[in-house]
């Protein structure tokens, strides 16, 4: 038996600790939680993912606003404050990219979501809406009735 050539080449193995189609059980909160209220849930979720991040922009545009004072400084107080704005400005930078990863989330949300549940939302807003125009045109009809009718006391 000849032993293979060696080459830099990584050869793939199976990993020991693989678990293939072995799923964990479901948490029984979910299983029990109704559509909407899961819903609710992911929404607040999102919410306070967006609040938080708002937050570190806003704090760090504050606190660059406040370190960018004029006035006697020595060197060692300009050189802290320059760290200071440097690190205040990689947080806010994060910060801005956890926003656009969010937004490109919701986008694919958005276009990946149940569209047959959304076009029912729609052609029940539909009917709510011809619903309430119909009940104004009739009120109108009856004003207008009461408006034109003659009155026969003279």
């Amino acid at each position: 038996m000849t032993e293979p050539p060696q080459t830099d080449v990584s050869r793939p193995s199976a990993l020991p600790t693989a678990k293939l189609f072995r799923r964990p059980a479901p948490n029984q909160a979910l299983v029990d939680q109704n559509s909407e209220d899961y819903l609710n849930a992911i929404e607040e979720e999102w919410n306070k993912k967006l609040d938080a991040e708002i937050e570190i922009l806003v704090d760090g545009m504050v606190e660059i606003v406040s370190l960018a004072s004029i006035g006697d400084k020595d060197k060692f107080r300009i050189t802290q404050e320059a760290f200071q704005t440097e690190m205040r400005a990689e947080s806010m930078v994060r910060a801005a990219n956890s926003l656009l990863s969010i937004t490109h989330s919701l986008k694919l949300l958005l276009l990946l979501s149940d569209e047959s549940q959304i076009a029912r939302w729609r052609d029940e807003e539909i009917r709510h809406v011809k619903r309430e125009k119909s009940e104004a045109q009739q009120k109108v009809a009856a004003l207008l009735d009461e408006l034109f009718q003659p009155s026969f006391a003279g």
